[in-house]
């Protein structure tokens, strides 16, 4: 793809444009990666987007206006770093509430994350009144738009999360473990593996990096959107699909997720600087989607 790109355009093969497909695929990536580690299990979240713009608008909230307690008279004021770590928070917590609802009352995760992603969105419009939260401030942006030596900050955020789960899922038990319950649960459970807590903290995790992701978003725009993270979920299902994780769990990579959000990003950029309708970059990426399912179903029948 890069080659055929690069003698398509040669736009393509610059530093600035590709800094620029990094930064462009950076908030995919956060949320792929902890989608990787849902799948990797044998579930799926289909919140992620909502917790994104529920956890961003909490962050411009609290920023913003500070959070009244009318029975106690108080008005608890943010510091930058003390919204960032509120967002965060909110982001842990709904994946937690993922994860338990899941475990301790046995529901399938697709219909589990569905209530939680119309319960997230719901909250967010209680949230900002159906209205953008804007003028955050330069601080608080320089995480969107800033640049760290050279490189934008977005994409130090992310690399610096998924060398995390990188080492994570393949030198911790806890990763051992994950490969484990995705294989085979009720196998996993009969040796002794503690597999209940383990789907908890994959959907907690999630969570939070999908709070990371929303944090990001309202950096970059300097603005809480109320339906910001429309589809987001899609995007970092495909990326995980493509990057090589089975959606059945126990097989991929956080590593995987990578190449597949690297492969979406470049397609989408490509196509933009060859002026492809818009229309037309949705089948497009949809075939490639198909593609990269059908060759990995392919690969495990050969093995």
């Amino acid at each position: 793809m890069v080659v055929l790109m690069s003698l398509l355009s040669d736009r393509f093969l610059t530093v600035e444009n590709g800094l620029n497909i990094l930064r462009q695929i950076s908030v995919n990536l956060c949320l792929s990666v902890g989608m990787t580690l849902i799948i990797l299990s044998g579930g799926i979240d289909l919140s992620v987007g909502a917790v994104l713009a529920l956890a961003g608008a909490v962050a411009a909230g609290l920023l913003k206006e500070g959070l009244s307690l009318p029975m106690f008279g108080v008005l608890l004021q943010f510091t930058v770093w003390g919204a960032i770590l509120a967002g965060v928070v909110v982001g842990l917590a709904l994946g937690w509430f993922n994860g338990f609802v899941i475990t301790r009352f046995r529901l399938p995760p697709f219909v589990a994350t569905l209530g939680t992603l119309s319960v997230a969105r719901g909250l967010t419009m209680l949230w900002t009144g159906g209205y953008p939260i804007t003028g955050l401030g330069e601080t608080f942006g320089f995480m969107g738009t800033g640049f760290w030596l050279g490189v934008p900050m977005p994409v130090w955020i992310c690399a610096f999360w998924v060398a995390v789960f990188v080492v994570v899922t393949r030198r911790t038990r806890f990763g051992r473990h994950l490969y484990a319950v995705g294989g085979n649960e009720r196998a996993a459970l009969l040796t002794g593996l503690p597999v209940e807590r383990v789907k908890l903290w994959v959907y907690t995790l999630g969570g939070g990096l999908a709070g990371v992701a929303g944090l990001m978003v309202t950096a970059r725009l300097d603005s809480a959107q109320p339906n910001a993270g429309l589809g987001y979920e899609l995007d970092s299902i495909a990326a995980v699909v493509i990057g090589g994780t089975s959606l059945s769990g126990g097989r991929g990579s956080v590593m995987g997720t990578v190449l597949g959000c690297l492969i979406i990003g470049v397609l989408n950029n490509g196509l933009f600087l060859l002026n492809v309708s818009p229309f037309w970059q949705q089948v497009i990426k949809g075939l490639v989607i198909l593609a990269a399912v059908a060759l990995d179903r392919m690969s495990q029948r050969n093995d």
